[in-house]
């Protein structure tokens, strides 16, 4: 119940922000923007499921016939509303897991794929910021914009960093680690069966790593797509609303605004991401154009994935686990 009003909270700050910011002509600029425009947003998001459904199917492997084509469809549509619905889209990787591992992929192997995953966004954004912190040599830019820059930089290779540190050394994380619970006063069976877990998806993770380096390319290539597309939803909006924004500012702005949200530790980032983002975009366009343009930003890769998400999480997960507390109350 605690979540479920902290996300209804996250919904109407998400929503009052934009609206306080751009006041009474937010709406009006709203009812301008084109319908063909929204339709061509909505079929860019719809497009991204599909990337990140191919994208799924090829990290399984040889576990893939474990999972049919619209399944995995709805692993991706189910995980996107964890994601948006949980504190830090802590529920994300759960639901992945728990999908797969009822279509019979082991969990090991199910938070394997989700590590290869992240870090083939990671790879993505390191990418992309690098282009354009290339791009932005050649602009005049405020000390604020170097400042995001140099601090997305730091934060991006400091990710990849730490995951470099973790597959070298993790013999040593296991054993501080242990040692640790064990001043915790954990049973040494619960610190084993971790120390299991982990090692179990070691190998799992290293069988990821082992598979077709074509493969690996393709997934690649799918995450550039599906993120280009993804991060081009703030840009087509503000070019509906007749802004002159450059794509590289826009990509950066959503990159903070959703990094901001991620540490709030509120779902989806509501509220801390509309805050963010209109603090940067509002004296690029103005406040009710800023405004408008990240309502339906936020509407197409926030309301959306849980409208729509939603439905599809409580049939995959929501019905069985009902059906499973109606045994327990039975019994």
């Amino acid at each position: 119940m605690s979540r479920g009003i902290l996300l209804l909270i996250g919904l109407l700050a998400a929503v009052l922000i934009p609206s306080l910011l751009g006041g009474g002509e937010t709406w009006t600029r709203l009812q301008a923007f084109p319908l063909h425009w929204l339709s061509i947003l909505l079929a860019m998001v719809l497009l991204c499921w599909g990337i990140n459904t191919l994208r799924l199917r090829l990290l399984l492997g040889d576990q893939r016939e474990r999972v049919t084509p619209l399944k995995s469809l709805g692993v991706v549509m189910a995980a996107e509303f964890a994601w948006c619905a949980t504190p830090g889209g802590t529920g994300g990787p759960l639901t992945i897991m728990a999908l797969l591992a009822r279509s019979g992929v082991r969990p090991a192997r199910g938070s394997a794929v989700f590590a290869m995953d992240q870090l083939s966004d990671l790879l993505f954004f390191l990418c992309a910021l690098g282009g354009i912190l290339i791009y932005a040599l050649f602009q005049h830019l405020s000390d604020r914009m170097e400042w995001l820059l140099i601090v997305s930089a730091i934060s991006l290779f400091g990710g990849l960093f730490s995951c470099v540190l973790v597959a070298r050394y993790h013999r040593i994380l296991i054993r501080w680690s242990g040692r640790l619970l064990a001043r915790m006063n954990v049973q040494p069976a619960t610190r084993w069966r971790w120390a299991r877990k982990l090692l179990h998806f070691l190998a799992a993770f290293t069988d990821a790593l082992k598979l077709p380096r074509q493969t690996l390319f393709k997934v690649f290539a799918l995450t550039c797509v599906h993120w280009s597309l993804r991060y081009s939803v703030l840009y087509l909006a503000l070019r509906g609303l007749g802004a002159d924004v450059q794509w590289a500012w826009t990509f950066l702005i959503q990159m903070l605004s959703l990094g901001a949200g991620q540490f709030s530790l509120l779902p989806g980032g509501a509220g801390a991401a509309e805050l963010t983002s209109a603090a940067l975009l509002a004296p690029m366009v103005g406040a009710s154009t800023a405004a408008a343009a990240i309502l339906i930003w936020r509407a197409m890769t926030f309301y959306f994935y849980l409208l729509v998400g939603g439905s599809i999480f409580l049939l995959m997960l929501g019905r069985p686990l009902l059906r499973k507390l109606m045994k327990v109350r039975q019994a």
